[in-house]
C-alpha cells in the first residue's frame, strides 16, 4: 500500500494528476447521488429527439439589433464563411460539442494520469524535483492526439440516441464573460454559466463593434451553420 500511495503521489507530476482524476471521481459520485449523472445516457432527460429548427433567421426576417430597434438585419455570405480560431479548431478536434463537456474533461484527466504514472515507472522523474511538472507538457499533448480517435466511437454514440449538444434556443438571451478581444467579423470565445456549468461558445460581434476581454456580453442570434453565435455588449449602468 504505502509503495501504490508513493507511485500516485511521488514525483509531483503524479501527485498533480492523482488529484485532478480524484476531483473528477468526486465530481461524479456527488451527479450520481444527485441523479444528475444518468442524463447522459437518458434521452426522456435532457435530450431533445426532435431538435428545434435553426433559430437563425433568413435573410429579410427582423432580428432586435443592438440599439434596440428592431429593423432587418442581413447575415451575409461572409458571415457563414467566418474562420474559427485555433481554440475552436482544437475542442472541435477532441468533439467538443458531440460529447458532453464534462466527461471529455473527464477523460482527457484520466487518460493524462495514466500516461503521467506509466512514464514515471520508466523515467527516474523523481529525480527532477519540481521540475517533474514538465513532464506534463508531453503528456497533455499526446493525451489531446489520443483524444481525437478515443472520442471518436462516443461522438457517434451520443449522436445515435439524439445527442445534438446544448439546444440553440437555450443559448439566446444568455449572458456572459468574453474570453478574448472580437470585433469585425473576428471569431472569439466566451464564457457563460449553464445550469452551474461554465461552457465556452464561439462568438461574433452582432455589429462587428469591438468588444474586449471580459466585457459582458449577451447572445441575440446564431450563425445559419451553427458554429458561432452573435453577442453585443451587456447594457449597464456603466456603458449606457
Amino acid at each position: 500500500m504505502t509503495e501504490l500511495i508513493n507511485i500516485l503521489f511521488n514525483p509531483l507530476s503524479n501527485g498533480i494528476m492523482t488529484v485532478l482524476a480524484g476531483l473528477s471521481v468526486v465530481y461524479w459520485f456527488f451527479m450520481f447521488l444527485m441523479g444528475d449523472g444518468v442524463h447522459l445516457f437518458d434521452a426522456d432527460a435532457d435530450i431533445d429527439l426532435h431538435p428545434t429548427p435553426d433559430v437563425s433567421d433568413v435573410d429579410g426576417s427582423h432580428d432586435m439589433n443592438a440599439d434596440g430597434s428592431d429593423h432587418p438585419h442581413h447575415h451575409t455570405d461572409s458571415d457563414t464563411h467566418t474562420e474559427p480560431g485555433f481554440f475552436a479548431k482544437a475542442m472541435d478536434y477532441i468533439n467538443v460539442g458531440k460529447v458532453p463537456i464534462m466527461l471529455i474533461v473527464t477523460m482527457f484527466k484520466f487518460i493524462g494520469w495514466v500516461i503521467t504514472i506509466v512514464s514515471s515507472l520508466y523515467i527516474d522523474v523523481a529525480s527532477w524535483g519540481i521540475k517533474s511538472v514538465l513532464i506534463l507538457i508531453p503528456v497533455f499533448i499526446v493525451t489531446f492526439f489520443l483524444m481525437h480517435f478515443l472520442t471518436k466511437p462516443l461522438a457517434r454514440m451520443f449522436k445515435n440516441i439524439g445527442y445534438n449538444g446544448e439546444d440553440s434556443h437555450d443559448f439566446l438571451g444568455r449572458m456572459g464573460k468574453m474570453r478574448a478581444s472580437i470585433e469585425g467579423k473576428k471569431v472569439g470565445s466566451a464564457e457563460f454559466i449553464i445550469q452551474q456549468d461554465p461552457i465556452r461558445l464561439n462568438v461574433v460581434s452582432y455589429n462587428g463593434e469591438k468588444i474586449g476581454y471580459g466585457d459582458d456580453v449577451i447572445i441575440v442570434d446564431e450563425s445559419k451553420d451553427k458554429k458561432y453565435y452573435y453577442v453585443t455588449k451587456e447594457i449597464t449602468i456603466d456603458n449606457i
